[in-house]
Order: structure tokens, then sequence, then C-alpha cells
């Protein structure tokens, strides 16, 4: 074996949360974990390996364009450090480009990778700092990190977080529509200014929504996830949300907004006796429309998870 590999930390494992930002009117700015992940297990080789499992496992597996071998790169490049090959082996839970974190995952992968193996003695805020410093903003990574129902705020390089636990009770369907979105094309939708009116909306329903989160005030959900900056202009490119809105207050649903940038739309529900009538209702509103995978879960308290080995 070459010195390389010889004077290479151990191995390390990472188990990274989905996460869906905004929750309707917290645009960049509020997100909350999920119980479904990104896996990760690296040690040092002698050439990249990716081993993929789960969902998009031959995207993941692609050593070409891969955002977590290209972030990884990168860092270790950016602080002069030699870039170690490693062998990846990977069980891949998020759907991507769906809105459920799957780049946040795969950046706060990567650089925690880049900060073992290329030994860089980063702190967990410095890990949260870059990856919000490459995502743009610090919903999803914040959320992913720590865990939780996340309102997160950036003063340059410094990145503020409030975090609560969720309520336990509640669940979520994440409507998965057939086709992703890419986030960049999302964004590039929205418009360069609002109304007043539209301000007004989104700052009391982005208030109501931290203290809804807080409080486990379900009743709250619908009026707290109402959104009038980013849903309204993604909804010609995400179809299923237009029907789905008006579901919120009936069925068991507590709330529904797009999932990050869409398509996928996030649905909360008060408890687990709530998730067979909404999914039925979900079905039928969108009837015609698409096919969607609905997936039942919970949310994640915790944050992102590593162990060298």
């Amino acid at each position: 074996m070459s010195s390389v590999l010889k004077e290479n930390p151990g191995s390390l494992r990472l188990k990274l949360p989905a996460t869906s930002a905004n929750l309707g009117p917290g645009f960049d700015a509020a997100a909350v974990a999920l119980n479904f992940h990104l896996e990760i297990e690296a040690e040092p080789s002698y050439e990249f390996t990716i081993t993929a499992t789960g969902r998009d496992a031959a995207r993941c597996a692609r050593l070409k364009n891969n955002l977590i071998l290209d972030t990884y790169e990168r860092i270790l490049r950016e602080n002069d450090r030699p870039i170690t090959p490693l062998a990846i082996r990977m069980a891949n839970g998020i759907p991507l480009g769906m809105g459920c974190g799957s780049s946040a995952a795969g950046r706060l992968a990567a650089i925690a990778l880049a900060v073992h193996f290329g030994r860089l003695g980063w702190s967990p805020e410095q890990i949260l700092e870059e990856s919000c410093a490459l995502e743009g903003h610090p919903d999803n990574a914040a959320a992913c990190w720590l865990g939780g129902f996340v309102v997160a705020a950036c003063e340059g390089r410094t990145v503020h977080v409030v975090r609560v636990v969720p309520p336990a009770e509640w669940r979520v369907i994440v409507v998965l529509p057939p086709a992703p979105l890419a986030t960049s094309e999302a964004r590039a939708m929205l418009p360069e200014t609002y109304s007043r009116c539209d301000m007004v909306i989104n700052i009391q329903a982005a208030s109501m929504l931290g203290l809804a989160f807080a409080q486990a005030r379900g009743d709250l959900l619908r009026i707290a996830m109402n959104d009038r900056i980013h849903q309204p202009y993604r909804a010609s490119s995400c179809p299923m949300l237009p029907p789905l809105l008006p579901l919120a207050g009936s069925h068991g649903i507590l709330g529904a907004a797009l999932s990050g940038a869409g398509p996928a739309v996030l649905v909360i529900v008060g408890g687990e006796a709530s998730v067979n009538p909404a999914s039925a209702a979900i079905r039928s509103a969108v009837a015609g429309i698409a096919e969607p995978e609905l997936h039942v879960c919970g949310f994640e308290s915790k944050g992102a998870r590593q162990a060298i080995t």
C-alpha cells in the first residue's frame, strides 16, 4: 500500500437527512429535515470509485459531473491539500431534482469528506458555513446539518440558525411527480419585484409558520404555509401544486406547499390516522395530471451524523 493510503485517516460514515425548504412563505429561510437519508461510507483508495444503491443509483455512481466528487476535489484544491481518491459506498434515499434537498445533502457530504481526508480541522460551524456559501442560501443546508425545523439567515459567511423539534405526531406525505425540475430553472421563473400586498401576506405567513412548528399549532398551518413569492410563478412547471393547495384544512391535511423549488409537493397531516384519507384525496385531486409517488415519512429531529471507523 502506498504511503499516501497509510497516512490517511480511517474510513468515514455519513448519514444526512432529506430536507424540504421554504414550506410556502419561508423562501430561502425556513426548512425542515425529513427522515429519509443519503448514507455514505468512504475510505482512501488508489482511484475514485462509487458503488451506489437506492434512488437514482446510476446517476449517483457516475464519476463525471458528480456533485459530491466535484465539491470534494474543489474544497481540497482551494485549501492546498492533496486530493485523496476515495472508494465510496452510497445508499441514497433522496430523490434527485425533486426539491427534497439532495444537493444540500450532497454538498455537505462532500465538505465533510474533504475536511476528514484533507485533515482540514474545520468545526461543524465552518462546514455549515461553507455549504451555505456553495448553496447560495442557508435553509436546506441548515436543516440537513442540524435536523428539525430551522430558520436560518446569513451575515457574510456567518450563519445564524434558530431550530425547534417538530411535533412528533405530525406526518408528511411527499408527493413526487414522474419528472424532476432543476432548481436553476425554477429560480428563473421568479420576478424581480413584488407588490407590497404580496410581501405583507408572506411576512404574516412566515411569522406564523415558525410559531406553528414551535407550539405544535397544526390549526395554523393552512394559513402559515400560504405564499405569494414563489409558488404562483412555479405552478406552470409544478402542475400538481394548484390542485393540492386547496386540500389544506380537509381530509386531515394541515398544510401543503412546494417542497423546496419543486416539483414535489409537501403535505403535512396531523397523524398516522390521517395518512390514508389524505393520500386518497391527493390521488383524486391530481387524477389526470400525473401519477405521483406518495412517500410517507416523518420529520427528522437529528441532523447529519458522522462516524470514523
